[in-house]
């Protein structure tokens, strides 16, 4: 006991000393018991849920692009025109042939009326009644022929004027004015400010409880938590990097993230037992952590602990106190005043 009390001094001489602190000026706190999530801390990125590339419908030259890179668009503008006049003369023959295919149909319709009496009072053969009746279903379906022909054509002409299907940020323009493009040839880039999610790599190690728990953090770089939505666990893992990847949908309405912004993703990995005290209780000198724990007359005895996690406003204990010890939670009332000296008897014990 002797030679643990001399190694005792030797490492800290501070530690070995008596209280005469009044009981009534200290206030103290049991050591408690309580579930402990372990987290991984990882870089997240911040991407657009909503982020596209417009590519051109019909073929055409490119007339007019009323906005550059990094504008901003509302859903429904114009973003490219392209020169309309093929399309629009195909346009002018659909609808000159949907007008020749009706006047056709009405004739149809007329003769057949007209066969359709006569017949009736046995005036025609049965040959001639069939036949104008097939005449008119065939006006019928050269009418319909031709109405598709108008709705495809003025598809055709709308496709030259793109607008942007959402509001947004233009983010690359892959065509000038005067270019030729054809379908099928991307036009310009951009995406939503509106919806942001964060993706994050989790380690293969730390899966399963993530699959199972589907909780994570967001933290900003200033500290500040983000309101996060519903989290999605990608169930498989990528095969170069062994990394499960996981999505949360951010929910910020002050318009502050920016897609390709970095955050701090926290992710609970596992889950135990641990004992805990309150920071305050701490007092640190150099390499040395320890706190004051109360008797059962209630005087203060300084004990040397070994820490682990900090969480928020308390510290995990590893080693040197048990569970309901009560801890000093105002050491500051005891070290450094006048009531802290040194102790002879310990000085004698360590000797």
């Amino acid at each position: 006991m002797a030679k643990r009390a001399l190694i005792g001094w030797m490492l800290a001489p501070w530690l070995l000393f008596s209280i005469a602190a009044p009981a009534q000026d200290l206030q103290a706190t049991p050591v408690t018991r309580a579930p402990f999530n372990e987290t991984v801390h990882l870089d997240g990125l911040i991407e657009a849920v909503q982020q596209s590339t417009v590519s051109a419908q019909t073929s055409g030259t490119v007339v007019e692009l009323p906005f550059d890179v990094d504008d901003s668009v509302a859903a429904g503008d114009l973003i490219v025109r392209l020169e309309d006049s093929e399309q629009q003369s195909r346009l002018r023959q659909a609808e000159a042939g949907l007008g020749e295919a009706r006047s056709g149909l009405q004739d149809a319709r007329q003769q057949y009326t007209r066969i359709e009496a006569i017949h009736e009072r046995g005036l025609v053969s049965r040959q001639e009644f069939d036949q104008a009746r097939n005449n008119l279903s065939a006006a019928r379906a050269r009418v319909e022929r031709a109405e598709a022909s108008v709705a495809e054509a003025q598809k055709q002409l709308d496709y030259t004027r793109i607008i942007a299907p959402y509001g947004g940020i233009l983010t690359e323009r892959h065509v000038e004015l005067g270019e030729s493009v054809n379908p099928g040839q991307p036009l310009l880039s951009g995406l939503s400010l509106e919806q942001l999610r964060v993706v994050v790599d989790l380690p293969q190690k730390y899966a399963d409880l993530a699959r199972s728990e589907r909780q994570a953090t967001v933290t900003l770089a200033d500290g500040r938590v983000l309101e996060t939505g519903e989290l999605t666990f990608y169930p498989y893992a990528n095969p170069e990097t062994h990394t499960f990847r996981l999505r949360l949908r951010l929910n910020e309405p002050n318009g502050s993230l920016f897609p390709g912004m970095l955050v701090k993703v926290s992710v609970p990995v596992a889950s135990r037992e641990a004992l805990w005290v309150p920071a305050s209780a701490l007092i640190q000198r150099s390499e040395l952590r320890a706190v004051f724990v109360l008797d059962s007359q209630d005087q203060p005895r300084l004990r040397q602990v070994r820490l682990g996690l900090r969480e928020n406003d308390r510290l995990e204990v590893l080693a040197g106190l048990s569970e309901g010890e009560r801890v000093v939670t105002n050491p500051d009332e005891l070290v450094g005043s006048e009531r802290l000296s040194l102790s002879e008897n310990a000085r004698a014990e360590g000797e």
